[in-house]
């Protein structure tokens, strides 16, 4: 395949999006995470400006509503760039896909970023289902006269279907209830439906800066329900997680989750 061809289909799905707001869908959403790993330099630059400046307005367009875009802080990989972006439903993916594919001044645009040097070194897309009891992605409040965020990005991979679906239980159940007590601010929570490495889960948590993360961490290990919770049998780490992923992300300056 032509690497024009090839840019233009890793970044068709990430143009992609559903009504993003603090409604709750009737039913779990999708959930599309994509990260855009680059070089220092021109790389970086170049694919930031090309989803503030054609992507963002281009999604729009289509119907969607992309609702963050992040850069690692403490992260793998070097220099990435994390979007996020709700669905409605896979159905509805498909057709902001088919608008983007008739968007001509978003097809130019494309074109454009994609000629001359590779803009990035290499992407990666997993689809994520809501859970039942977060189906949707929760905002975090505005606080324009504060500095942004940061955000933790986790992800649980699992050796079997049947032990992933028990964590996703664990944190219906019980966990993310025991977050939100210890001042641990859920965005989206999500089974991994396609993607690298499954099953997994991954989830999102917002704090107002790193030392609030520390305290909170440190408040959610100590929490009485959570150590009940984490040694009931068939619950423990060892017997329904086999990794654990974590990165630290900071919103661009365009992101609408900040």
């Amino acid at each position: 395949m032509h690497r024009r061809t090839l840019v233009a289909a890793a970044f068709g799905l990430s143009a992609a999006g559903g009504g993003l707001g603090q409604t709750r869908p009737a039913r779990p959403a999708i959930f599309e995470l994509r990260r855009v790993r680059m070089r220092n330099g021109e790389q970086v630059s170049r694919t930031t400006e090309f989803y503030e400046k054609t992507y963002a307005a281009a999604a729009r367009r289509a119907g969607a509503d992309p609702a963050g875009f992040f850069n690692g802080l403490i992260a793998d990989h070097g220099p990435t760039l994390t979007v996020l972006t709700s669905f409605d439903s896979l159905a509805a993916m498909e057709t902001v896909l088919a608008k983007l594919d008739a968007d001509r001044e978003y097809q130019k645009a494309l074109a454009a970023y994609g000629a001359g040097a590779a803009p990035f070194d290499s992407s990666e897309t997993t689809l994520l289902r809501g859970f039942r009891t977060m189906p949707g992605i929760e905002l975090p409040p505005p606080r324009p006269d504060k500095p942004p965020r940061v955000f933790e990005l986790r992800t649980y991979e699992a050796n079997s279907p049947v032990a992933s679906r028990r964590k996703i239980a664990m944190f219906d159940d019980d966990e993310i209830r025991i977050f939100r007590k210890c001042d641990m601010r859920p965005v989206f929570f999500g089974e991994a439906i396609a993607g690298a490495n499954l099953p997994n889960l991954t989830y999102m948590l917002a704090f107002d800066d790193l030392a609030h993360r520390e305290r909170a961490w440190r408040t959610f290990l100590a929490d009485p329900d959570w150590q009940k919770l984490r040694v009931q049998p068939g619950l423990s780490d060892a017997e329904i997680v086999s990794k654990i992923s974590s990165s630290i992300l900071r919103p661009l300056a365009f992101s609408p989750i900040r």
